[in-house]
């Protein structure tokens, strides 16, 4: 079993609040990371997906959590929105008794959108909340992990301690990053892919929506993977997938409340007047996913297919975005784009600074491959730590300040 850099941050989360709350999509690895708190830290354990537990916690949700005493651990909590309201009774109850109430539930749910709104309704103040997602390269090769930045000194170390190739690259991105892939060893991974979004469609969707027509959902995710890296223009999409915008907006909102997809920002601040594009980027959370829907499930047609820039760049804004929320650490994510053209791929706001970051497939660039950082130069914040990420083996300069670093650094 792969040991997971987010599990140091769930046990220090625990120790802060009553309520640790656990999303991200089905399959991240959250059920083993619960089981490694049943072992390691005594947690008690249930899951709403047993139909009997189920019945028991609607029916009666005090019982339930008389007979499931914490500290405990409630999987696929969502499915049940009456023990929110007894777990805050519980909480207020040990707090007004002058007893310790920290770490006393840790729920998990791969449904964000569910989950958020009646913890938000139920338990402000009282609940800590983590995002679990795949795997990362890190993870994988059992590396340290740390939040990801552009520093030669350590992405050049970082890269020198990674042997793979840019075919290594390739094969990584269409494999994609579930735990059960690494798990077990999958070297073919079309049947988990398909099992994959079948589960999904018919567990996770059709418990939000009325979906009468599962193909055609799919269709829609086929179309959304094929999009990855692009910006999310729903009236395109409608026209594709044969449905109405406002469709296409409700089934972009169910993707990104199961952690399918991210959709990035357009950065803004007051000091820049351009003309910003308002749309969001769209991401999608795991390459061999997107792969699999968009039908690229090898490496060598991605490698020579238009799609791969794109999809070298949904890597690197995952891993990114994994070392951060891994680590604990709420930094934000954008992305630049305005009506001139000009485009920065990816923008981190952390600690008050901005790191500014070019996704690239090739190996050699220069200064003119950044002049887009020069949209932001008249920013309140200070920008570090900013250049392109590409195929390069070893960092070099591109002007002052501003370097090309190895993907193999992730």
């Amino acid at each position: 079993m792969i040991e997971r850099t987010i599990y140091k941050t769930i046990l220090n989360r625990i120790k802060t609040k009553p309520v640790t709350v656990i999303t991200g999509s089905r399959q991240v690895g959250k059920s083993t990371l619960c089981k490694m708190l049943v072992e390691r830290e005594h947690f008690n354990y249930v899951s709403l997906d047993n139909m009997r537990d189920l019945a028991f916690a609607s029916n009666d949700p005090a019982a339930f959590l008389n007979e499931h005493r914490f500290p405990l651990i409630i999987d696929e909590v969502q499915k049940c929105p009456a023990l929110f309201v007894e777990i805050e009774s519980i909480v207020n109850k040990q707090k007004f008794d002058g007893l310790k109430n920290e770490g006393m539930y840790v729920l998990t749910g791969s449904q964000s959108y569910n989950l958020m709104e009646n913890v938000v309704e139920s338990l402000a103040g009282r609940a800590t909340f983590v995002t679990m997602s795949p795997l990362s390269n890190k993870e994988i090769n059992n590396k340290p992990e740390l939040p990801f930045e552009i520093n030669p000194s350590i992405n050049d170390v970082d890269a020198k301690n990674n042997s793979d190739s840019t075919d290594d690259l390739y094969k990584s991105i269409v494999r994609g990053f579930y735990p059960e892939i690494y798990d077990k060893n999958l070297k073919d991974t079309d049947s988990f892919y398909s099992d994959y979004v079948m589960s999904y469609i018919e567990r996770d969707v059709s418990q939000l929506i009325n979906l009468k027509d599962k193909l055609q959902f799919q269709r829609f995710m086929e179309v959304v993977a094929s999009c990855t890296g692009e910006e999310l223009v729903s009236d395109n999409l409608a026209k594709i997938v044969g449905v109405t915008s406002k469709t296409i907006d409700s089934w972009i909102s169910i993707l990104a409340s199961g952690n399918i997809i991210t959709l990035l920002q357009p950065y803004y601040e007051n000091s820049i007047t351009k003309r910003i594009v308002k749309r969001p980027k769209l991401i999608f959370n795991d390459t061999g996913l997107a792969a699999y829907l968009a039908g690229l499930n090898n490496a060598e047609v991605l490698r020579k297919s238009r799609f791969a820039g794109r999809f070298v760049e949904t890597y690197i804004i995952n891993e990114i975005i994994k070392s951060f929320n891994n680590n604990g650490l709420s930094a934000k994510f954008y992305y630049y784009r305005d009506t001139n053209q000009h485009e920065i791929d990816l923008i981190i706001k952390h600690n008050g600074k901005l790191n500014l970051i070019e996704c690239k497939s090739g190996i050699t660039y220069d200064a003119s491959d950044i002049k887009s950082f020069e949209q932001l130069k008249d920013s309140t914040l200070e920008i570090s730590g900013s250049g392109i990420i590409c195929n390069t083996d070893k960092s070099y300069s591109l002007k002052k300040g501003f370097f090309a670093v190895p993907i193999k650094s992730l």
